[in-house]
């Protein structure tokens, strides 16, 4: 049974929408980052990054047990596994790691950076608090006009929705309307209407 080490953020909830979505047994494991249990020598073991999601799975690739800790990395993993989510047509399956990659790298850590100043920051920081809220309207313009004509990121639904859709979720935090992105709003709607997301989202 895959092992699953969690907290209720975003990028937890990925993999957990993805446990879900394939049905694969796993347990939880929380990991509560609010109060530094992320920084335990247990946890350093299976994330040297002392960062939430990590899973180990006792029936890796080679049949020996392997950690991964990075969301990404776990979701492109858990798709290899079971087929799922994850196109084998190199030019489908190209496009969906590139949205996953903008997810990791723009829809997630800008987004992050505007959770933390808008409210978690110590002190108020104008400066950081106008640049991030700046940074999450644009990189929402960009999904709104990614999802033009299409129900999901990719056409069909994959691995970098899953990605994806925990962050918007949390567009509160980030102080967007949703309401100003009418095809993400509409995406928003579909994906939370899905059961294993629903199930997902409930992790831990």
């Amino acid at each position: 049974m895959i092992e699953l080490y969690t907290w209720s953020t975003p990028n937890g909830r990925k993999v957990s929408i993805m446990l879900e979505a394939v049905r694969l047994p796993y347990r939880v494991i929380p990991v509560d980052i609010t109060s530094g249990a992320q920084f335990e020598e247990y946890f350093l073991a299976i994330s040297p990054n002392n960062k939430i999601p990590a899973i180990r799975d006792p029936e890796g690739p080679d049949g020996a047990p392997i950690t991964l800790f990075e969301s990404g990395a776990i979701l492109i993993y858990l798709a290899d596994k079971t087929g799922l989510f994850l196109p084998q047509e190199a030019r489908q399956r190209y496009e969906v790691l590139n949205w996953l990659m903008w997810q990791m790298g723009n829809f997630g850590p800008f987004l992050g950076q505007a959770h933390h100043f808008n409210r978690f920051a110590s002190e108020e920081v104008p400066y950081a608090i106008e640049r991030y809220r700046k940074v999450a309207g644009r990189l929402w313009e960009v999904l709104d006009q990614r999802l033009e004509g299409r129900d999901f990121v990719v056409d069909d639904l994959s691995i970098a929705d899953f990605a994806i859709y925990p962050w918007c979720a949390r567009h509160e935090y980030q102080e967007i309307d949703p309401s100003r992105y009418p095809r993400a709003q509409a995406y928003m709607k579909r994906m939370e209407h899905i059961e294993f997301v629903q199930r997902g989202m409930q992790v831990p």
